[in-house]
This record gives structure tokens, sequence and C-alpha cells, in this order.
């Protein structure tokens, strides 16, 4: 199971190495996209790992300037020290959105399981106040993002909506494709009507559809984005289009709970992805 799951893995995850992460995003680039790097693990518990993944970011930083590559970084918390306590992950991130900042690279913090939601807004406000170039992530099938994207924006947040990955409960989570996407719907509105600067994060064609259509209503500063290796087919159009695409260009070793994650989101993802890789390989 393992060795078909990563046949399939390694198409949307860069490689191992962190050159293998800047040789995708330098290809994303030369496509006229942005990338989005993210190293690959969470739930640390050990103070090295966490030490390591740190300092792993603050060198991919340096590489992304050295290399004049048009890309920022996306950091999980448990990745970064919220396992050990918040305290040690606000400081992790803080360097990390320092150094950052060093190069004009934008930072993404990324959303996990609910059970870290609260814990993850906090430690993304709290930064928010210092560094302008900050995100963070909201997931439409939580049965809470609505209120929690009112909160967000209320503080000029900078947002990336996703559907979410993570397995979560019925209380609070929904559970069919139909409501997960009819709440993306909503989110998607309150962003385009209220928002700005904003990532819309689907591979959905009505969903992208519906936010070019809402594009031409309301003129805000926002970009798609889509994981590597799915939708290579309409990343260029939209580029030609004129909108701002960013690929999220994962790497590293722990590959397989991210992979797992990536086809539980929606199983349709497996056929997209099938879709790209026969795309990418016609004749």
């Amino acid at each position: 199971m393992e060795k078909v799951l990563f046949k399939i893995a390694k198409q949307w995850i860069a490689g191992d190495t962190m050159e293998d992460a800047l040789k995708s995003a330098r290809q994303a680039n030369i496509n006229g996209m942005g990338a989005i790097l993210n190293k690959l693990g969470e739930h640390m518990t050990s103070k090295a790992q966490v030490s390591q993944t740190v300092s792993d970011y603050l060198t991919l930083v340096s590489n992304l300037r050295r290399s004049k590559i048009s890309g920022g970084l996306s950091v999980k918390p448990t990745q970064v020290g919220l396992s050990i306590n918040t305290k040690e992950c606000l400081e992790n991130l803080d360097k990390i959105i320092e150094k950052a900042l060093q190069s004009q690279s934008f930072v993404w913090i990324d959303m996990e399981s609910s059970e870290h939601t609260d814990v993850t807004f906090k430690i993304y406000l709290n930064l928010f106040e210092k560094y302008e170039r900050l995100g963070v992530v909201i997931q439409s099938n939580l049965k809470r993002t609505q209120d929690d994207l009112k909160m967000l924006l209320e503080k000029c947040a900078k947002i990336r909506l996703v559907k979410g990955a993570y397995h979560e409960t019925p209380k609070n989570a929904y559970r069919t494709r139909h409501e997960v996407d009819e709440n993306y719907k909503k989110l998607m509105l309150t962003l385009f009507e209220q928002g700005n600067e904003f990532a819309i994060a689907t591979h959905d064609s009505k969903l992208i559809d519906l936010a070019i259509n809402l594009s031409k209503k309301h003129e805000k500063k926002f970009e798609f984005q889509m994981l590597k290796g799915i939708r290579d087919e309409i990343k260029p159009i939209l580029v030609k289009s004129g909108f701002l695409v960013s690929e999220y260009i994962p790497y590293g070793t722990n590959w397989l709970p991210y992979s797992i994650r990536r086809l539980r989101e929606r199983k349709r993802n497996i056929l997209l992805l099938g879709s790209s890789f026969i795309h990418s390989h016609r004749v």
C-alpha cells in the first residue's frame, strides 16, 4: 500500500530535499506562478526535532532569496513547537517570519485539526500585529468557520480558504461534500465582499468559476492556490487570464500522513491527480 501511495504522492510532493523543493519552486516561477513551500512533518514533541525544523525553514528562506525565487512559506504550528507549548511555537514562528521579512517572503500559518484552531488564531493575531506579510488558513468543513472568518476580517487578517483535510467529528464538521462545498461558497462570498489579500485554495472547477465571477464584481487582491501536480491544465489558463496563481509545494520524507489526508480530503483528488498526470505525459 505504501509503495502504491508513494507513486501517487511523488507527483504532488517535490521530493525529499530542500533542493528538490527549490527546483519545483523555480519551475513554478518559470510557469508564471508563485511558490509556497512547506517542509512535511507535524506534531513534533522533541525540542531537537523542532529546532532542526526551524533551522531548515531559516535556511529555506535564505535559499529563496539567494536563488531569486518568488515564493514564501507555509508552516504548521505543531512542527515548530506547539506540541511542546504555545510560547515555544510563538518564539519559533517569530524567528522564521522575521527572517522571511528580510526577503519580502510571505508566510502562511497552516491550520491543523480543530483541537488546535483557537490557539493557532491566537498565535496568528499576536504575530500579525508585528508582521504584515502573514496569513492564516480557515477550513470550510468546520462548522465554526463563518464566525472565525467574521472575527478575522475585523482584524484585517489575510486568509487562505481551504476545504479541510483533517478527520473531524460530526459535532465539529460538515460530513458531506455538498455541505462542505456550500459552506466554501458562503465563506468565499464573504471574502470577496469584506476581505482583501486572500487566497482561494481549491481544485474544484465550479468554485474556481465562482471566484472568477465574483472577481468581476469585486476588485480585490487575491490569488488562486493549488497543490503541485494537481490541475496543471488549468493553472496556465488562469495565469494567462491575469490571475495570480501559486503552487503549494511540500517536500521531505514525512510524505505518508500528508498524502493520506490529501486523498481523504476529497476522493476526487485522486481523479484530478490522474487527469493532471495524463495531461502532463501527452505526446
